[in-house]
């Protein structure tokens, strides 16, 4: 599945959250920037991320490339987050 399928298929917008910073997982309802702010935790690994959050592997990758399209967004909600 390319990453505009794994997107539609795994990816939603939060209906509490407005904006594509708070998309989450469909059926998970994880965020996708708190995916990508693990990723340090876990050297990168979309396998070990998927472990951790007991995640099937593609929404994972979902998750990533949802991250890629909007690095910048999500990138800044990591950081309010930590502030």
């Amino acid at each position: 599945m390319g990453d505009e399928q794994l997107i539609e298929r795994y990816i939603e917008p939060n209906p509490h959250r407005p904006g594509a910073a708070e998309a989450r997982l469909i059926d998970y309802c994880v965020p996708v920037w708190a995916l990508v702010a693990h990723l340090d935790a876990v050297d990168g690994s979309a396998d070990r991320l998927a472990d951790d959050y007991r995640l099937p592997r593609e929404t994972v990758l979902a998750a990533l490339a949802y991250y890629r399209r909007h690095k910048n967004l999500i990138d800044a909600r990591i950081a309010a987050n930590a502030a």
